[in-house]
């Protein structure tokens, strides 16, 4: 991957409440036009390494992100993601997460322009713009949306909510879109819809870069152009999808063949 850096992760600590370290010493790099998948088993730092890059989580090491807004000062130049204001960050980086079940009825529009909130003005200056609208107008349009701009999102079903956050994610315009296991609880049809879909939108530079967190490791495959599998807090192997899902590594990791795993899942009937 020879694009520009976004995301550039160095010697990455990072815990609960101060506890033993989730996370023991990352590092890894992220580059436009990048789909990074992140495998392992349950409570190895996947969804932890999520959590600070999207700002939930302190750390301690070095995590600094590219901002490509062009409003921010010095934009292209890394700064360390501690650094960023949250408006600032949510116009860098957006979160979409596993399904949730809505609260509130609001349009699916509605819920759609949220994704702009980062970018409208404060206080009393606060108001969408026509920028806002067309982004807000082609996310629905890509998330394939349109027809349901004016339905409550309490009258959707798990797929088409997921679509409505997805479409939230790409009106934010963020530089780097972290998904945390965000076809969790979906059928097969809209699980592969909902990765075609973003991988739809990081072809159009929407966003230019993507971090997901998987646990089907064949969903992860489709997915990736990286494959970074973890263990205990550290990276144990990363790269090519294929050259991980076969090597010893992941046999290790997950104490069984892999390979022969996947292989079987994907013949049986």
């Amino acid at each position: 991957m020879n694009g520009q850096i976004l995301v550039s992760i160095t010697d990455c600590r990072a815990g609960y409440s101060g506890k033993t370290d989730v996370l023991r010493g990352v590092s890894l790099t992220v580059h436009r036009g990048e789909r990074l998948g992140i495998i392992g088993p349950n409570g190895c730092g996947k969804t932890t390494l999520l959590r600070v890059l999207a700002g939930i989580l302190p750390y301690r090491g070095s995590v600094r992100i590219c901002p490509v807004d062009p409003d921010y000062p010095h934009a292209g130049d890394p700064v360390e993601r501690s650094a960023l204001t949250a408006r600032q960050a949510a116009r860098e980086v957006a979160l979409l997460s596993q399904l949730s079940s809505p609260v509130f009825p609001y349009t699916v529009g509605e819920t759609v322009l949220l994704g702009r909130y980062a970018r409208q003005g404060t206080g009393w200056k606060r108001s969408s713009t026509a920028e806002d609208r067309e982004k807000v107008r082609k996310a629905l349009a890509d998330c394939g949306l349109t027809s349901l701009a004016d339905r409550p999102i309490t009258e959707l079903s798990g797929g088409q909510l997921q679509r409505v956050y997805l479409a939230r994610a790409f009106a934010q315009a963020p530089a780097i879109l972290l998904l945390d296991e965000p076809t969790n609880h979906l059928d097969i049809h809209y699980q592969l819809d909902i990765l075609d879909r973003t991988a739809a939108g990081i072809q159009r530079g929407e966003p230019l870069a993507v971090i997901g967190v998987f646990h089907d490791l064949l969903l992860a495959r489709r997915f990736s152009d990286t494959l970074v599998l973890m263990d205990e807090g550290t990276i144990a192997d990363s790269g090519d999808p294929d050259a991980v899902l076969s090597g010893d590594a992941v046999n290790r990791v997950y104490r069984m063949n892999v390979r022969e795993a996947l292989r079987d899942l994907s013949q049986s009937r």
